[in-house]
């Protein structure tokens, strides 16, 4: 079990909650705690002395100073217990007999925490399970449909072009690598080998980050590279002169002043613990040796007093971020094997990867992206051609069965059974052939919705109006024969009789959906669009707004090292397609949205405030393209949010004035009259100006005090129209 306590940021959100104050305002004093690396560590009394706003709230404003006072007390107790992840104690006797146990949910655990169980002698080992592993074993069995031979052990540890992939920023998909922050380092130090590999995953973490710089210098130019003693350069030239891993530390304490591993290893958990007199101690030892310990010391090794003193500040300013090097290099080789494969066999890997991440449809749609990337194909899901999972066809990557909802894995097994004596040739004869099995009309709409009978020649339109009589004729045909009932007509000519007497249900003819309908269909019934993305015809409009993609938002704040592109609090602009708007009503009774909107690379959520409601309400309609401006917001622990400003069509922020749909020239002006300054009308469309730049005069009169201030816009159709409709046609002209 681990105890969360109540930590600084997190208990002024808990007691705030408690306190009934509205969320916006508790989010804006939470935020005032310094956070980044060590932020753990931070206190309320640290955060009221480092942060000048903090501490002139909590000094002027009551309600405040009563949030962080409660805060205060609550600070540091437990709030919670947790199963540690990977954590299992390994006892020779039954574990009840040595520590007290509990239940977390259905989960067996001990009732101290990780440290009071190594101070009792208990074994305790970190299970980590990767993912990753499976996917490269789905990749192998895959390749092994070709290459009957073929191992993963097989797989060159020094391939040139999987290092050029990873060197040019290809990392999307590779472990460990996938993070803009990685791909970044990546591109900078152009990774030749796996121990390169080794390094960048031990420090590219809060800390170590610092000396990336130094370190890809001095890669690239080793006249940079400088060791404080020359018996320092076989420890330290794997990592160009810079103390990376752990087992550097200890080995520097072994070979220059005569420590056992074991002894060392103990001096550098104390360095990273910073246990202050032990680490004074030790500078002695270090130095001039411990006879009781039989350590040496530098200076009877022939190191200088001075060297050896700088090499101890060295390793005192690194141990604490220093890595292990054994967990390091395991994450480095299956960093590299998953590049090797998306190098070499990339449809394989993409299909395991695919299949690895189908209950994360963010992660599903951005892997689909990277497929169109690298020129391959996702197929549509086919009845006759796809199994449960991804799989690979010359033509791409085949969509897998299970992720259609409502189709089980029984069902999409008897299924790939019953189409190897024949394939299915339509709608009824796979629903008379499957009539044993447990099918039922939610998934046979659902096969029909995401396009799996698409290749049998019928249309979507035709199929879901006829599939619910064709299962009822199906359903009828064999309870008659069943009761032994025969048609008098069949035994006349000498037929059997029964099921095979039922015709095909002739189909509608009726136009197809639309395109638009069709990826609404895939959506509905897989989580993803298939055919295509509502934004492809939009990706001109998007790239002219200079829009990043949702996906590069949320990679950029996920990286273990923190966002490097986007910050808390940053102005943004974004697009994308409108999937769900749930209102609510906030605490003071005003009405509030979370609406989600998603790109072709993942999907984020907007926070909607009355007064953006009052005016762009409108547009944050389900499966309307938008273009949002708003800032970003990022909570503890949780996915960042835009707080909104403004929204609005993206068709029409995103056509150019110069397409001629009555966009008017530019010498032209807009004259628009307004009630007065403060009216509502004037903030709305001046957010609409914000959408639509351009170099057109526009002159804003006051009804009620006759000034006039003035802007610029593109007086596009879409503009004038929504002036129009604000002000009404009169108080609208162009001259």
């Amino acid at each position: 079990v681990t105890f969360g306590t109540m930590a600084a940021r997190g208990v002024i959100r808990d007691v705030g909650r408690v306190m009934n104050m509205p969320y916006a305002d508790v989010d804006v004093i939470a935020k005032q705690v310094p956070a980044g690396p060590g932020a753990l560590h931070i206190t309320l009394d640290d955060a009221l002395r480092l942060s000048k706003p903090l501490r002139e709230q909590y000094e002027t404003d009551e309600q405040v100073k009563k949030l962080i006072d409660t805060a205060k007390a609550l600070e540091g107790m437990p709030r919670h217990a947790s199963t540690h992840a990977a954590g299992v104690v390994i006892t020779k006797r039954p574990v009840y007999e040595y520590v007290p146990l509990a239940k977390n949910d259905d989960a067996v655990v001990c009732q101290y925490v990780m440290t009071t169980l190594e101070e009792l002698g208990l074994l305790k080992m970190d299970f980590l399970g990767l993912r990753n592993l499976t996917v490269l074993d789905d990749a192998v069995k895959m390749v092994q449909e070709r290459l009957p031979d073929f191992k993963l052990s097989d797989i060159p540890e020094d391939d040139p072009e999987t290092f050029e992939m990873i060197s040019a920023g290809k990392t999307s998909g590779v472990f460990q690598m996938e993070s803009a922050g990685m791909t970044g380092v990546c591109v900078g130090l152009r990774p030749q080998n796996i121990e390169d590999i080794t390094a960048i995953i031990a420090l590219y973490r809060p800390g170590p980050m610092d000396s990336i710089p130094r370190f890809i210098a001095c890669k690239h130019d080793s006249s940079k590279i400088k060791y404080l003693h020359p018996s320092l350069e076989p420890i330290l030239s794997v990592t160009y002169g810079c103390i990376v891993y752990q087992e550097q530390v200890i080995q520097i304490f072994q070979q220059l002043a005569g420590y056992s591993l074991g002894q060392a290893d103990m001096v550098r958990r104390a360095i990273s613990k910073k246990k202050a007199a032990q680490i004074e101690k030790e500078r002695e030892a270090f130095l001039h040796g411990d006879p009781e310990r039989n350590i040496a010391g530098c200076v009877a090794n022939g190191i200088p007093e001075e060297t050896a003193q700088a090499i101890y500040q060295d390793i005192y300013d690194f141990a604490n971020y220093a890595f292990n090097k054994a967990h390091a290099v395991s994450y480095a080789v299956v960093a590299y094997q998953t590049a090797w494969f998306k190098c070499h066999y990339t449809r394989e890997y993409m299909a395991a990867l695919l299949t690895s991440v189908l209950d994360n449809s963010d992660k599903v749609a951005g892997y689909i992206s990277e497929c169109r990337d690298c020129g391959i194909a996702l197929l549509p899901p086919d009845i006759n051609r796809s199994a449960d999972r991804f799989t690979v066809e010359e033509g791409g990557i085949r969509f897998g069965l299970v992720a259609i909802k409502n189709i089980g894995r029984g069902f999409i097994q008897a299924v790939m059974r019953e189409r190897e004596q024949a394939p299915f040739t339509s709608l009824y004869d796979f629903c008379d052939r499957m009539a044993g099995s447990d099918i039922n009309k939610r998934a046979v709409e659902n096969l029909i919705r995401s396009g799996a009978f698409d290749a049998l020649g019928a249309r979507r339109s035709q199929l879901i109006q006829v599939y619910e009589s064709v299962m009822d004729a199906v359903a009828d045909s064999r309870r008659q024969n069943l009761e032994g009932q025969m048609d008098f007509f069949s035994l006349a000519d000498g037929s059997s009789g029964g099921r095979k007497n039922v015709k095909e249900i002739p189909l509608p003819d009726i136009d197809e959906y639309t395109p638009e309908e069709r990826m609404l269909m895939e959506k509905e019934t897989t989580g993803l669009y298939l055919s295509g993305h509502p934004m492809d015809q939009y990706r001109e409009a998007v790239r002219r707004l200079g829009a990043p993609t949702i996906g590069s938002i949320l990679g950029d704040f996920a990286q273990e090292g923190g966002p490097t592109r986007f910050a808390d609090d940053q102005r943004i602009t974004i697009c994308g397609i409108v999937t769900s708007s749930k209102t609510k009503t906030t605490r003071n009774n005003s009405l509030m949205a979370y609406v989600t909107v998603e790109d072709d690379t993942a999907s984020i959520e907007l926070l909607c405030f009355a007064r953006v409601l009052e005016s762009c309400g409108p547009y944050l309609k389900e499966n309307q393209a938008v273009v949002v401006k708003g800032r970003l917001s990022v909570r503890d622990e949780k996915a960042p949010q835009i707080l909104c400003d403004s929204a609005y069509l993206l068709s029409a922020a995103g056509a150019p004035a110069a397409e001629g749909q009555a966009a008017k020239a530019p010498d032209q002006v807009l004259y628009l009259k307004f009630p007065s300054l403060d009216h509502p009308s004037v903030r709305h469309m001046k957010l609409v100006f914000q959408m639509f730049p351009g170099n057109a005069a526009v002159k804003m009169v006051m009804a009620d005090t006759r000034k006039v201030y003035g802007t610029h816009a593109s007086l596009h159709e879409a503009l004038l129209q929504e002036a129009r409709e604000t002000l009404g046609e009169a108080n609208v002209v162009v001259k």
